[in-house]
């Protein structure tokens, strides 16, 4: 038997008995080969996998800080959407209960100004979007904003056109304060169910009570005429009653004395009588109503040349508090 030579292979054959060296066929060579690229592949991936699922590269971290970054934008531009949709509102309110009441107009109806614009189908290529929900509610709340200022801003140029035809009817409907009240500190209680202060009962008080000095000065709050100069001791008092027109009175009780006469022309402002304590009252104050149509209507909401937006606002919270009466 000879020497075995190094990285040869070598079989033991039983009919000879005695070793053989093996042969490797090609096919066997190729097998080999395929298997072992198979295993480095398998292997390569693998470690692909692994380091794609829990390590980012450089161009999705890069990603990822821009969508968080546009998320907070879009966070910011809701709450800005938001901001505006609440002064829109507020504009809307002051339109429907105040400029065209005035005008006896029909406001704003609820389903017009709360309806959406094309429907859902109209975001439905933002489903496809990861961040879609987020992005579909901002686009829809910017497309109901854009949609109810157009409507609010026809609505104006519809109110315009009502000024331009109704300036005489602008300048006697009841629209200040009967006494000097910038602070809204003589305010003392407004219009609806109080508590009577001489009876302890409730009962519904249809004007606004001013706290005032005897002998504060008492402004009409529009042009018209004089219709009544009542002295009396009881119920309203000293009162004085002007004709609007157009379906409006105003009455101001409880007065220590008048400056004006029956039938007397009067232009808005012009002091025609002094507070007092006349009548069915337990203090000095100013007892002021609106009367539209025969019908006493809240006088809070006939500020508008007075008040801007914050303090009319404070004063319709004063106006609601359920307190006593002074009359």
């Amino acid at each position: 038997m000879g020497l075995f030579k190094k990285n040869e292979k070598y079989v033991f054959n039983t009919q000879t008995l005695s070793f053989e060296k093996a042969v490797v066929g090609w096919g066997t060579r190729l097998l080999r080969a395929f298997g072992f690229l198979a295993a480095a592949l398998v292997f390569s991936l693998a470690l692909s996998a692994i380091y794609y699922n829990f390590f980012d590269t450089p161009k999705e971290k890069q990603l990822k800080a821009e969508l968080n970054l546009l998320k907070s934008q879009y966070a910011l531009l809701n709450d800005e959407v938001n901001r505006m949709s609440e002064v829109l509102n507020g504009l809307h309110y002051r339109d429907g209960n105040i400029y065209r009441v005035l005008f006896e107009a029909e406001p704003i109806s609820k389903d017009i100004w709360t309806a959406g614009s094309g429907g859902v189908a109209k975001y439905r290529y933002l489903d496809n979007y990861d961040n879609g929900e987020i992005i579909k509610m901002v686009a829809q709340k910017v497309d109901q904003l854009k949609r109810q200022m157009v409507i609010q801003s026809k609505s104006y140029d519809e109110i315009a056109t009502m000024i331009q035809d109704k300036q005489k009817m602008l300048s006697s409907i009841p629209s200040i304060q009967p006494i000097m009240n910038k602070n809204l500190e003589r305010l003392a209680s407004g219009y609806g169910w109080r508590i009577d202060p001489i009876y302890k009962i409730s009962k519904f008080h249809e004007g606004q009570d001013f706290t005032c000095h005897v002998g504060t000065e008492v402004h009409v709050t529009g042009d018209g005429v004089v219709e009544t100069v009542e002295y009396s001791y009881q119920g309203y008092g000293n009162q004085i009653i002007v004709d609007h027109g157009y379906g409006y009175k105003t009455r101001y009780a409880h007065l220590s004395r008048f400056k004006v006469r029956p039938g007397q022309k009067v232009t808005r402002g012009d002091v025609i009588g002094y507070s007092g304590n006349t009548g069915k009252s337990t203090g000095p104050h100013l007892h002021y109503e609106v009367i539209k149509n025969g019908i006493a209507v809240n006088p809070a909401y006939f500020y508008y040349n007075d008040l801007k937006d914050a303090d009319f606002q404070k004063m319709l919270e004063i106006s609601n508090n359920p307190g006593q009466t002074f009359d």
